[in-house]
């Protein structure tokens, strides 16, 4: 029998989701004093009216829902699905008040993009958008890639139990630190520092690039939180195109791979284990990967003899990989030019590094490559009995910051969030194709949106049907949570009617 909500869960509920509003909320500050400061006066308005909206739904939510109970696993999981469908509403009042988005659904597209570290984008005429606009679409990059939830966690919610729910319902199972409070707080320390060195060498190489120094800064900014978060959105419209600059590509290579690895990964290297990095699963995975999937869009693009000269084949074949596998989505070639000078096999080849991702607790999507590792050594494990003696005991083990013994919880968990992956890809792939686009760029659109990537080969666009838009968010939203918080608010759905 399903037992029907209380009104108490409703409260709880309600409660924690005002106080991630209201979270969000103070972040429209920031924007705001950008506006002031590059006397943009319309577009800080802009913000004023968002913030005033937030502020008086959260204050709200928290009136009416006060409540002193903690959060159960359930509640847990509904406040966070519901604080990044919320989010989203919010975060597109500004972008769609700006006049650059044609409808509201096209700026909640964006909003989505944006805190699920995705970035394919509808915005209209980018390069004349504000520096306010554009650094709000940087920043919630930025909070998106940490976590909403991690943001409540981190300044806005005192410690209590069901933090640690909530933290988990964001697609995160591993704390760095003892306390999730401290773990939140870690996980921004740690974007800070990385914020600071990475803003200084994108703007001095802007500025050695011909750049102003003031744009110069504001494009470093933004192009970290966008590598660093593996986002993906850019301030001018042709994207990394737009630098004409190696090293600058080369320096986004190294933000990108640091944003793709685990925090906790991080917070090893920074005590001193540096060894952690080679015998860690996660890292030789994704070195493993990286090298056989270059590989095979190598030779695709030999094919084609698009990039003869080694140097191109890098800017253009392994820059799209990197951006591809760490969940980025930033681009050196226009999006048609996956049709007009890759082929299949390339194409094929950057499909699977974005299905496949980064590590787990970082700010990437995917299926991870943690649970890759897993599902490698439970199929070596399978080998090893089929081919010992039948009384042969059978251990595998991997290492992940400590040793763990392979188990079979493990590698169900593992196979599970694998299959629901590539199901969420094809779902996708079969709307673009009901609505008349290729199988391949179907395929290529519907992973790119699932894993939270970004790279487009031209199917993303404001002419796209709505439903293909409304698809789209969807995948963001579900791949970027990882399922179970979404899968509980469904159930929770599920109960509303038909509960008892």
């Amino acid at each position: 029998m399903i037992l029907k909500p209380r009104l108490e869960d409703f409260k709880i509920i309600g409660f924690y989701l005002g106080k991630i509003i209201l979270g969000l909320a103070l972040t429209m500050v920031i924007p705001i004093i950008i506006g002031i400061t590059f006397k943009e006066i319309n577009p800080a308005l802009d913000f004023l009216i968002s913030i005033e909206i937030a502020i008086f739904l959260g204050a709200l939510l928290v009136k009416i829902c006060h409540t002193e109970k903690d959060l159960n696993w359930m509640q847990g999981m509904i406040v966070v699905s519901l604080s990044w469908l919320v989010a989203m509403a919010l975060g597109a009042i500004p972008l769609y008040l700006s006049g650059h988005w044609k409808s509201f659904l096209d700026a909640c597209f964006d909003s989505m993009s944006g805190f699920a570290t995705t970035g394919l984008s509808l915005v209209q005429d980018l390069d004349h958008l504000s520096y306010t606009h554009n650094l709000w679409r940087h920043l919630i990059m930025f909070l998106g890639g940490q976590g909403i939830v991690v943001i409540a966690l981190s300044f806005f919610v005192r410690g209590f139990s069901g933090a640690f729910k909530m933290y988990v319902g964001e697609g995160r199972d591993e704390k760095i630190m003892p306390n999730i409070i401290h773990t939140s707080r870690f996980i921004w320390l740690v974007s800070i520092v990385y914020l600071i060195l990475g803003t200084v060498a994108l703007g001095v190489t802007g500025i050695f690039n011909g750049m102003q120094p003031v744009n110069a800064f504001f494009h470093g900014v933004c192009i970290f939180m966008a590598a660093f978060d593996t986002g993906g959105f850019s301030p001018q419209s042709q994207n990394m195109l737009y630098y004409h600059s190696m090293i600058y590509e080369v320096i986004t290579i190294v933000i990108m791979v640091l944003g793709a690895l685990n925090f906790k990964l991080h917070y090893h290297l920074w005590m001193g284990n540096r060894k952690e990095i080679i015998r860690n699963i996660e890292t030789s995975t994704f070195f493993i990967t990286i090298i056989v999937i270059f590989l095979i869009v190598a030779k695709g693009l030999a094919q084609t003899a698009s990039y003869p000269a080694a140097v191109m084949l890098f800017r253009k074949g392994f820059y799209q990989l990197i951006s591809g596998h760490t969940g980025t989505g930033f681009q050196t070639i226009y999006p048609q030019q996956f049709f007009t000078d890759w082929n299949q096999l390339a194409m094929v080849g950057v499909i699977i590094a974005m299905a496949l991702g980064g590590a787990v607790c970082s700010t990437t999507g995917a299926i991870k490559m943690l649970r890759i590792g897993i599902i490698f050594k439970a199929f070596k494990e399978d080998l090893k009995r089929i081919i010992m003696p039948e009384k042969a005991i059978i251990v595998e083990k991997f290492h992940h910051i400590k040793e763990v013994f392979l188990e079979d919880r493990q590698v169900r968990s593992a196979l599970i969030i694998t299959l629901a992956y590539l199901i969420l890809y094809g779902l996708g792939t079969l709307v673009g194709m009901f609505y008349g686009y290729s199988f391949l760029g179907s395929l290529f659109e519907s992973t790119s949106a699932a894993a939270n990537v970004g790279l487009s080969c031209g199917i993303t666009n404001s002419a796209m049907p709505i439903p293909l838009k409304v698809t789209y968010i969807i995948q963001m939203w579900a791949g970027r949570l990882e399922f179970m918080s979404v899968f509980t608010i469904l159930g929770f759905l599920v109960a509303i009617i038909k509960g008892k």
